[in-house]
């Protein structure tokens, strides 16, 4: 996709939604590396019903260390994979604690060494709780970035260093939250609401519905 569209596409994103973020309900850093690490294979609306019991027990590493696995579990066991997920909650609120005086750190390296924290887990702690400019790609971006043309790319690393490289400077910080917001509701996985979509004349999916799914 030309420079040009590209930058008229974020400005089009930046009009309609001017202040995006996260749609888990956090208030500290802790919390939204907590809500992250839940959410994978989990919808948003599922992990802040389990968040919303959670956090004003336990919302602090040693808080959710006294918790204890099984303690933990019975407030996550709603969400998919939840067994797995404790595992991996309480062993990086040990190292939290034990590593990071219980803040959670701000740089790359030291988040992906955190259990059940990976590349994109990073991305949105990084972007959402510290305003660093990074692009998480998941499954919405990564259908994004390749319908529209805006980056194409057969791996999810691969549309993230296009989009590091394609992205306007002014729309970085926000383009994460953009594009994932504009693929869960307009640009959907079985059928794009095409009719509605305010970046429909700069996409070049050419198989475009000319009906609205509403």
């Amino acid at each position: 996709m030309k420079r040009e569209r590209i930058r008229e596409m974020f400005r089009r994103l930046r009009e309609l939604n001017p202040h995006p973020t996260t749609e888990l309900d956090y208030s500290t850093p802790f919390e939204l590396l907590i809500a992250v690490i839940l959410s994978a294979q989990a919808t948003d609306v599922g992990v802040n019903k389990a968040t919303k019991k959670l956090f004003p027990v336990a919302n602090t590493p040693q808080a959710i260390l006294e918790l204890g696995e099984d303690g933990l579990k019975r407030y996550i066991s709603t969400i998919g994979l939840f067994n797995a997920k404790a595992k991996n909650v309480i062993a990086t609120c040990r190292i939290l604690v034990d590593q990071h005086g219980g803040a959670v750190p701000r740089s790359r390296e030291a988040l992906e060494a955190l259990p059940g924290v990976g590349r994109k887990t990073a991305n949105v702690v990084l972007n959402t709780a510290f305003g660093e400019p990074t692009i998480a790609v998941d499954t919405h971006i990564f259908r994004v970035a390749n319908r529209t043309g805006l980056a194409r790319g057969e791996t999810v690393r691969a549309v993230e260093d296009t989009l590091d490289r394609v992205v306007p400077d002014e729309f970085r910080k926000d383009a994460h939250h953009w594009l994932i917001l504009h693929g869960r509701y307009v640009c959907k996985a079985r059928k794009p609401d095409c009719p509605v979509c305010a970046i429909n004349d700069l996409c070049s999916y050419r198989h475009k519905t000319v009906t609205s799914t509403a």
